[in-house]
Order: C-alpha cells, then sequence, then structure tokens
C-alpha cells in the first residue's frame, strides 16, 4: 500500500507569505512598545517620575536670591539626584514586567510561539528607552532654563548631565537582568539594600584612601562639595569617561540579559564583547591622571589667583576674576560704587582691586572653610557665589577697606565709630535697609549684638553699635550721608567711641553705648 502526499498549490494573484524570521525583528518592537505601554499603568512609574518632574519644577522655581546667577558646573552635578527615586521605580517595575510570565504560569505557553526567550528578553529592555528619553528631556530643560539666565556663570557638561537618563536606563535593565538570573519580585529589594549596605562598607574601607573608586558608582554622593563652586578646570572630574563608562555598563547588563535568556546569537556575542570594550575604556578614563598637575593648579588658584586670573577696570578700580566670572565684575562694580557714593575724605576717590579667591584645603576644593582677609591696601575679596546675600555680604567687605585701609581691620576689636560707619557705607545706599541689615547678621536681626558676614571674617556689632545703626536708618539719607562725609576723619577713626559717633551723626546715644566706651 502506498502513500501519496498531496501537493498544496498556491491559488493564483495570493501573495505568498513571508518566513517569520524576517517578522521578528518588527515583532520585538511591537512588544517593547506594548511593554513600555504597560510600565505607564504601574502606579510607582507614575508616581515616582511625577515625584521627579516636581522636584526638578521645585528647584527651577526657589529663589534664594542666587538663583540668578547659577554656577553651571553645579548645575549639571545637580541634576544627577533627582532621577534616583524614579530609577529604583523602573527597577522594580522592569522586573515585575519580566516576572508576569512567571506570576500568571503561563511561561509553558511562550514554546509554541515563533518568538524566542531571549527576543522577548531584548523587547523589555528596549521598553526602559522611553523612560530613558523622558528623564533626559527634563534633566535637559532644567540645566537650559538655567544656562539661558542672563547671570549664568562658566559651563556644563555634557558628560554630568548623562548621568541621570543612564541611571534610569541602567536600572531598567537591572531589573530584567535580575528577573532572568533570579526569578522572584522580592530580589530588586534586597539588592538595592545589600548595594548600599556594600556601599557604605566600601567607602569606609578604601574609598577614603582610594578616592577614585567611587567613580564606579553610577552616580557620585559625596564629590560635589558643599562649599563655594570652583572654575571646572579646577574639578578634576573625568565626567566624559564615566559617562561612557555607565553606557557601557547597561550595554553589558543588557547583554547579560540576553545571554541568560539563551540569546547566543553572533550578534549578541559582538555586542558584549564591544560593551565590555567600552566600560572598560571608561573605567581607565576615571583612573587619577596627572594628579600632581591638578593639585599644583588648584593650590595656584588658592594661593596666587592673580596668575590665573584676568582683570577688568571700572571706574578707576579693578576687578579680578577667573575667566567663567566675568561677566559679573559689573555687577562687583555697581556694588563698589554705590558703596563708594557714601564715603568720604580719600576714600571717595580710592582705587580698589577687587580679586576673586577659592577656599582650597588639604582635601582638595568645595569644602566648607573661611578665607582668609586679604593684607594688601586697597583689596576686596569676593567669593564665586553671587546674588542673593552674597551682594550685602561683598558690600561689607567693600566698606571694610574704605573705612579701615585693609580687609584684615575686622581682625581688630572694633567697639568704636568705625563699625558705625562701615555699616552706614553698606545700608544707607541700599533700598531695603532693614531688611538687608537683617539678612547680613547671622542671627537675622537688628537688635542686640551679633556677627555681620562678609566673604572672609565676620564684623562684630555690639547692642550700642547696632543701635546706633539701627536709628541712622531711621533718619532722611541725604542729610545722614552729608554728616557722614563732614565728619569722615573722625568717624574712621579707632580713638572715636561709639557714642561720640553717635553725636556727631545726631543720633541718641545709647546707654549700651557707655559700657562698651568703658571695656575699650
Amino acid at each position: 500500500m502506498s502513500t501519496t502526499t498531496p501537493t498544496i498549490t498556491q491559488p493564483a494573484g495570493e501573495r505568498t507569505e513571508p518566513p517569520r524570521e524576517s517578522r521578528r525583528p518588527r515583532a520585538v518592537l511591537e512588544l517593547a512598545r506594548f511593554e513600555a505601554r504597560e510600565l505607564l499603568r504601574q502606579i510607582p512609574v507614575l508616581f515616582f517620575f511625577a515625584l521627579f518632574v516636581l522636584l526638578v519644577v521645585l528647584r527651577l522655581m526657589s529663589n534664594d536670591g542666587m538663583d540668578s546667577y547659577p554656577v553651571l558646573n553645579t548645575v549639571d552635578r545637580r541634576t544627577q539626584t533627582a532621577p534616583l527615586l524614579f530609577a529604583l521605580a523602573m527597577l522594580v517595575c522592569t522586573n515585575a514586567a519580566a516576572l508576569r510570565s512567571h506570576k500568571h504560569g503561563t511561561v509553558q505557553q511562550f514554546g509554541v510561539l515563533p518568538m524566542e526567550p531571549w527576543q522577548r528578553t531584548l523587547a523589555h529592555v528596549l521598553s526602559v528607552l522611553p523612560y530613558t528619553g523622558l528623564t533626559a528631556l527634563a534633566v535637559a530643560g532644567e540645566f537650559t532654563r538655567e544656562a539661558l539666565k542672563p547671570g549664568a556663570i562658566g559651563h556644563g557638561s555634557f558628560g554630568e548631565l548623562a548621568v541621570g537618563p543612564l541611571t534610569v536606563l541602567l536600572a531598567g535593565i537591572l531589573g530584567v537582568l535580575l528577573a532572568r538570573l533570579l526569578p522572584s519580585s522580592f530580589v530588586p529589594i534586597l539588592f538595592v539594600i545589600a548595594v548600599y549596605v556594600l556601599g557604605i562598607l566600601a567607602s569606609g574601607l578604601i574609598g577614603f584612601h582610594h578616592k577614585w573608586v567611587g567613580w564606579l558608582s553610577p552616580v557620585i554622593f559625596s564629590d560635589s562639595g558643599s562649599g563655594a563652586p570652583v572654575p571646572s578646570g579646577l574639578l578634576g572630574r573625568p565626567a566624559g569617561w564615566h559617562a561612557l563608562y555607565v553606557a557601557g555598563l547597561c550595554a553589558v547588563l543588557a547583554c547579560a540579559a540576553l545571554l541568560a535568556a539563551g540569546g547566543r546569537t553572533r550578534a549578541v556575542k559582538a555586542a558584549t564583547a564591544l560593551a565590555l570594550a567600552a566600560t572598560a575604556a571608561g573605567v581607565a578614563g576615571q583612573l587619577p591622571h596627572d594628579t600632581a598637575a591638578l593639585a599644583a593648579a588648584r593650590r595656584t588658584a588658592g594661593e596666587s589667583p592673580q596668575k590665573v586670573q584676568s582683570c577688568s577696570e571700572y571706574e578707576g578700580s579693578t576687578y579680578c576674576s577667573f575667566p567663567e566670572w566675568s561677566g559679573v565684575r559689573s555687577d562687583w562694580a555697581e556694588v563698589v560704587g554705590r558703596v563708594r557714593s557714601g564715603a568720604g575724605g580719600a576714600a571717595a576717590e580710592a582705587p580698589l582691586t577687587v580679586r576673586q579667591r577659592i577656599y582650597v584645603s588639604g582635601d582638595g576644593i568645595e569644602d566648607d572653610g573661611a578665607l582668609e582677609p586679604a593684607t594688601a591696601p586697597g583689596q576686596v575679596t569676593v567669593g564665586t557665589r553671587w546674588g542673593g546675600n552674597r551682594v550685602p555680604e561683598f558690600a561689607v567687605g567693600v566698606a571694610s577697606v574704605l573705612v579701615g585701609g585693609s580687609e584684615d581691620v575686622v581682625n581688630e576689636p572694633m567697639c568704636d565709630a568705625r563699625a558705625v560707619t562701615l555699616m552706614w557705607l553698606v545700608l544707607g545706599s541700599d533700598p531695603t535697609p532693614k531688611a538687608t541689615f537683617r539678612d547680613v547678621r547671622l542671627d537675622d536681626s537688628i537688635s542686640g549684638s551679633g556677627v555681620v558676614l562678609s566673604p572672609t571674617y565676620g564684623l562684630s556689632l555690639s547692642g550700642a553699635q547696632t543701635t546706633v545703626i539701627r536709628e541712622l536708618l531711621e533718619r532722611p539719607r541725604a542729610g545722614m550721608t552729608a554728616r557722614v562725609k563732614a565728619h569722615w576723619t573722625e568717624l574712621t577713626s579707632a580713638r572715636t567711641t561709639t557714642a561720640q559717633a553717635a553725636k556727631l551723626l545726631g543720633v541718641p546715644v545709647p546707654k549700651e553705648a557707655e559700657q562698651c566706651d568703658d571695656e575699650e
């Protein structure tokens, strides 16, 4: 008995279906789009992305006075921390999405489908890209808003700006990889806790002696500094290499997830090799290079800034700054002109040298620390932050030089007329003198003794001096300015007491002034 196999002929005019293999890339993209939509329906993704955007908006709306003069090499680093919570949400939700088939017991049913497991894994990896792009848009929007401000200082780094979006991408890919290696919904949380604990231990054991090891973390938490900004060239941050390292790490984890899901194709193997090479290049680029030259440049900027600064001249005074701050010199000149308008004698025409200075410690830069008052006659210190309270603080420095000849006059006990005269120069032409007086004092008060802030050491005011200054602010400005100029020599003498200053200026002598004069 013989059997025959019927021949099936294609009806005329009917299209031949293409092989299934040629449709798989399109199917992967369709599945990736579906998974991206599913992620958008997850409450953690929606909540933390909304929180991330809210933090960016609130930061842009904050008004501490210095927001008009943002230093862009700190703004770019500031964009790295806000996406972290969103990245954590992506880690958990992509892991849950990749484990959906395990949760519902439908893993076996995928075996009858033409799409292989590693291709479905690739679709989950690709589903993270839209959220990486959204993060990049938010980061770019925040930085662009700051960079377009007329008072923006310096420039940012693309490498620093890329870290936030890359962190979100890395977390999403990591969630997929953990689902393939350890299919349990508790693994992501345990992984985060383990990384946190290991990070603390590593920081304590090797981080102090080998700070570069911290660059192996996607986000650098301890390197942004808590002090004043510095020129970009002194940061010593390998931002571009770090961005390459994080991007390579994303690719390595993605390839690892594909390999774990059975993707042993030549393309996957080639991509894995390329990703490892990029990651290794990023690590090598972050290794310390020419640290002696960087340390020398920092010392020069801190101890001899005139060697690396340029200067401009306004109305007879010289204003020197690091190149990135050249656009702020005119603002400094405006404050100097306003303060000097109330001075008398030779101080009204005395040329000043305003020099920008930074604090450099043994551990590096961007640390908290007070600048020593300049001892050179006529030199005024200005910092790298500008706007807000920094403006009246700079005015205090200018007034101290006009009254005492140099900044180090604040090191002397000033329980005399000079402190009153100094503060009148600061506040006499200020549009809101009482508010400025409160802001420039450490205790935010305009009564009793206190410390007035300046770019270097603070100025101590006695209760009597504060009372006299407050009385001066109640008098007509023009008349009081005329009195100050007329009695300039007496008012800038260390021998003139606070009580005598009050009499010269025509205000009541406070009772506390007698005690202060006796102590003097």
